[in-house]
Formats: C-alpha cells, structure tokens, sequence
C-alpha cells in the first residue's frame, strides 16, 4: 500500500467512525418508545464488553483450558454473588493449578 493509500485509509475509517457515534445523535430528537429497542440498547454495553474480554481470558493464559475454567470458575462465583476481590483471586488460582497440571 502506498503512502497515499494508507492516509485514505485512515481518513475514511475516522469519516465512518465519527457517523456511526454522532448520526444516533442528530436522526433521533425524541424518547425511544419501542420496548424492544430499549431493550436492545440497554443490553449493548454488556455484549460489548463481553465479546472484548472473552478472547482476552480465553488467550492469557499459555493453555487455553486453564481460561476456560478460570472463566468458568469466575462466572459460577459471580452468579453466586461473590465479591470482584475474592473473584480474581480464585481465577488466578484456577490459572494457575490447572497450567501445573496441564
């Protein structure tokens, strides 16, 4: 790729970027009424964060088994509302014991 080609590159990716953030902004003036819609953008910033994290546990570790189940081990804690705290620290563990093992 050229010189040039690269900056058009750049230049249309912060063109699409800035669209995508502010035409939310700009088309809708009014209260969104439709529960569904509601819905689904209440739930946006969790799937977001969770599809940016998940491959990050999964791959942290050398073993990916060892994520799994730190992941695993971290969910069922969580469901059962332990702390952030005691949380991270029992994955650790997980990671840890199983990269022994395996």
């Amino acid at each position: 790729m050229t010189q040039s080609g690269i900056y058009i590159a750049i230049l249309v990716a912060a063109a699409v970027s800035f669209l995508v953030r502010t035409l939310p902004l700009t088309l809708i003036r009014k209260k969104i009424t439709n529960r569904f819609l509601r819905s689904f953008l209440h739930y946006v910033p969790y799937v977001t964060l969770a599809v940016m994290t998940f491959p990050a546990i999964v791959d942290a570790a050398e073993n990916p088994v060892a994520g799994i189940a730190a992941l695993v081990t971290g969910a069922v804690m969580a469901w059962f509302n332990a702390g952030l705290f005691p949380v991270a620290v029992v994955c650790c563990v997980v990671v840890y014991t199983v990269g022994l093992i395996g």
